[in-house]
C-alpha cells in the first residue's frame, strides 16, 4: 500500500515515539496502530505492518537489556520457548474462536493492574524474594501469556511486568528485561502469521521500524540510566491510558 510522503513521515515520528514509550514500559500500539488506521490502512494491515516495526523496536531494546545483565533471571529460556508455543496456540486459535470475551474482561483486569501499583509506590523498587520457582513461572506465565498476546493482545506487557515482580520478586528494571523478552517471542511469532497471510506493508513497515529502533535506543538508555524513576511514571501512565481505551471500546463505544 502507497501512502503520501507528509503521511509516512507522520507514521516514522510515530513510530519513535511508541519505540521510546516500549522500551520502557510497552504500550506503545496506544500510538502507532491508531496512526496506521488514520494512514488508511485496513485493520489487519494495520495490525500485521504494526508487528513488523514494534518487533524491530522490541529487538533492540532487548538486545540493550541483555546487555546490561538485566536478562540473567533463571528460567528466561524455557520462558521464551514456552512463550513461543502459547503465542503460536493463541494466534492459531483466533481463526476459530473470537476474543470477544476478553474485551470486557481484560479492562477490568488492567484497572486492577495499574490501581495496585498506584496503591504501592515502592513496588518493584528493589528485588524481593520469589514466591514461585522460575520453572513453574516459566511454564505457566509463558504459556497462558503467550496465548494471551496470540490471541488478543492488550496489555500483555503489563500482565508480564506485575507477574515478575510479585511472582519472581524481580525489581522493576529486572522486569522490564524479562517483559521485553517473551514481548518479542510472541510479537515475532505473530509477525510470522501475518507474513504468511500478506498482511504486512513491508515499505511502511521498515520506514516506521527505523523510526521505532530510534526511539527504543533512547528509551533503554534512560532506563539503564534512571531505573525505577522513570519506568514507574511511564509504566502506571501507559496502563491507565490502555485500561481507559480500551474500558471505552468494550463498554461505551457502541
Amino acid at each position: 500500500m502507497l501512502v503520501s510522503l507528509p503521511v509516512l513521515f507522520c507514521l516514522f515520528a510515530a513510530a519513535g515515539l511508541a519505540g521510546f514509550v516500549d522500551a520502557i514500559a510497552g504500550g506503545g500500539g496506544l500510538i502507532t496502530v491508531p496512526v496506521l488506521l488514520w494512514a488508511g490502512l485496513p485493520p489487519q494491515l494495520a495490525l500485521g505492518t504494526n508487528k513488523l516495526q514494534s518487533s524491530c523496536g522490541t529487538a533492540l531494546a532487548t538486545w540493550a537489556y541483555a546487555r546490561a545483565g538485566l536478562l540473567k533471571t533463571p528460567g528466561i529460556p524455557l520462558g521464551l520457548l514456552l512463550t513461543l508455543t502459547g503465542a503460536i496456540s493463541g494466534a492459531t486459535a483466533l481463526s476459530y474462536v473470537r476474543p470477544d470475551f476478553l474485551r470486557q474482561l481484560v479492562p477490568i483486569l488492567l484497572g486492577a493492574v495499574a490501581l495496585f501499583s498506584w496503591l504501592k509506590p515502592d513496588l518493584g523498587n528493589q528485588p524481593m524474594a520469589a514466591r514461585i520457582g522460575t520453572t513453574f513461572f516459566a511454564i505457566g506465565m509463558g504459556l497462558l501469556l503467550g496465548f494471551y498476546d496470540g490471541f488478543f493482545g492488550p496489555g500483555t506487557g503489563a500482565f508480564w511486568m506485575i507477574a515478575c515482580v510479585l511472582l519472581l520478586g524481580c525489581s522493576l528494571p529486572q522486569a522490564t528485561g524479562y517483559t521485553k523478552a517473551m514481548n518479542l517471542t510472541s510479537n515475532l511469532a505473530a509477525l510470522v502469521i501475518f507474513l504468511s497471510h500478506g498482511q504486512v506493508s513491508l515499505t511502511i513497515g521498515l520506514t516506521m521500524a527505523v523510526g521505532q529502533l530510534i526511539g527504543a535506543q533512547l528509551g533503554s538508555r534512560l532506563v539503564l540510566k534512571r531505573g525505577v524513576n522513570v519506568i514507574r511514571p511511564v509504566f502506571l501512565t501507559v496502563v491507565s491510558l490502555l485500561t481507559l481505551k480500551l474500558a471505552w471500546d468494550a463498554y461505551g463505544g457502541n
